[in-house]
């Protein structure tokens, strides 16, 4: 066993007759004791496979219980667990899986159909305490000929894709020695304690649930209740009956509970929240500030990643300064000045990172994101005199409005402050005087074409006042919904293409 499977071995003999584990979608509790009943059960169908050191088992599930027992399981024989959103089409799958030959690959049983026709699959379906009816394909030619059945310190225990919001994913391989570097990292950061209770409402093929939560969670003898997804309409009833003492949003669900209807009439201020954890993308001060006034509970900024497995600046619990992303916490963070990484307060520029559960190559090459031994974020930021980072948007993100530079971030935290807009996000498009012109699409809370109008107007008044000539948006359009990834973060490119649709058609 690696470090990594040892801990969490003894946490869930620690916890064998101890509710821990809740699936809302089963409305059922599970004991140590039942995970590693699942585990036991897991293991045998992968070892009769012959699954070992090296093998990938390819998982598409919807947020479910199940992935702590089937991830254990995987591990403890070397197995790298690789993730996907639930929401990937039939047509992606057998594309991944022909591309990639999996050994294995697990799914509800509604998904396997289109695998009926792949005579190199045997079909086993589980009965698990935390999932009925899970599927599990296995490959009937995997040779176990000098393949270990247990893992080492550098096993993969995940492959996870990147948020991919401006491009391709990248593949991002985390060991066992990463995986518990950073678990451990965040469970100090956030002080997390056995009286904790987490809820988990982020898709848990991403880094956020599955590391920064999960593992850290388990690992300090929390408790975890997993909700199939955001709910606005049901996230303070499980906030209050399962006693939830934080949980982990990105930035478009901060928005949501604040407009929502239905979330604000269950809301209910005598919760147990200690903070409630967002990151992902950037926050407007003036949301971070309205969430903390109306709901009475600290929200925790950091800055993470992927490639970091997880965090690499947090909000100190103790000192939050609203707006800014934290301070490095078991990470170098630097800004790239010319040749030099600096971390001197004013300095702005391209975000790199260091450390030792930062990765320092991709699966797939991508040599230009690394550097000198540090990793290349693409986030532009800097530090102040405090040492807190502050972020500024994606270097990819940036508008070039005749040679000035638009970052999209500060436009959406002006227009922001507009009572009427629920969510704005800022692009640019092309333009043949300016090189590209500043465009904001909005999602406001009318239909009606005259109110939009008077909307518009109020945002061209507002910028006016508010922002400098070159940042006010020109161009202005309201929209029913972002494209977002699975993830729930706006895929701009994509934005900017529905846009410019629209403005052929004016």
């Amino acid at each position: 066993m690696t470090k990594l499977t040892a801990e969490l071995a003894q946490h869930l003999k620690k916890n064998s007759n101890r509710e821990f584990l809740k699936d809302e979608r089963m409305n059922k509790w599970f004991t140590g004791k039942q995970i590693e009943e699942d585990i036991t059960k897991l293991q045998k169908i992968f070892s009769a496979a012959n699954m070992g050191s090296g093998d990938i088992a390819f998982m598409c599930l919807e947020n479910s219980a199940a992935y702590i027992p089937i991830n254990q399981a995987l591990w403890r024989l070397g197995v790298t667990a690789h993730p996907v959103s639930e929401s990937t089409s039939d047509v992606e799958l057998v594309k991944d899986f022909r591309e990639n030959h999996y050994a294995a690959i697990i799914f509800n049983a509604s998904r396997a159909e289109v695998f009926s026709n792949f005579t190199e699959l045997d079909k086993n379906t589980v009965q698990l305490h935390t999932f009925d009816n899970l599927v599990i394909l296995t490959r009937n030619d995997l040779s176990i000929c000098d393949k270990e059945m247990v893992p080492n310190e550098q096993s993969y225990g995940w492959i996870l894709n990147t948020s991919g919001t401006t491009g391709k994913p990248k593949k991002v391989g985390l060991t066992h020695e990463i995986m518990l570097k950073a678990a451990h990292y965040d469970l100090e950061s956030h002080r997390l304690n056995e009286d904790d209770t987490v809820l988990i409402i982020m898709p848990m093929f991403h880094i956020n649930a599955q590391e920064l939560i999960v593992v850290s969670t388990l690992l300090s003898d929390g408790r975890l209740v997993i909700a199939p997804k955001f709910s606005a309409s049901h996230f303070w009833q499980q906030v209050m009956e399962n006693d939830v003492t934080w949980s982990s949003v990105v930035p478009t669900i901060v928005s949501i509970l604040l407009k929502n209807e239905k979330a604000l009439a269950q809301f209910v201020p005598n919760h147990k929240l200690r903070f409630v954890r967002c990151a992902s993308a950037m926050l407007p001060v003036s949301r971070h500030k309205k969430f903390v006034k109306k709901f009475g509970v600290p929200l925790l900024e950091g800055y993470g990643m992927t490639e970091s497995c997880s965090q690499c600046t947090l909000n100190p619990l103790d000192n939050i300064k609203i707006g800014s992303v934290g301070m490095p916490y078991h990470t170098d963070v630097a800004i790239i000045s010319g040749d030099d990484f600096t971390d001197a307060p004013g300095v702005h520029g391209e975000i790199a990172i260091r450390g030792d559960h930062v990765i320092t190559t991709y699966l797939d090459p991508h040599p230009d994101s690394f550097k000198d031994g540090w990793f290349l974020t693409g986030d532009l930021g800097y530090f102040d005199e405090e040492g807190y980072l502050w972020l500024e948007g994606r270097s990819k993100d940036v508008i070039n409005h005749g040679g000035e530079k638009v970052s999209p971030s500060v436009v959406e935290d002006v227009l922001g402050n507009l009572d009427f807009i629920k969510q704005v996000a800022v692009v640019g498009l092309p333009d043949d005087l300016y090189g590209e012109v500043v465009a904001a699409a909005v999602i406001d809370d009318t239909k009606d074409s005259e109110n939009q109008a008077e909307h518009r107007q109020r945002i061209i008044d507002y910028a006016a006042t508010h922002l400098a000539k070159y940042r006010r948006p020109t161009e202005i359009f309201f929209l029913n919904e972002f494209p977002l990834n699975a993830t729930r973060k706006i895929l701009r490119p994509k934005l900017a293409e529905i846009l410019q649709e629209k403005r052929s058609v004016k």
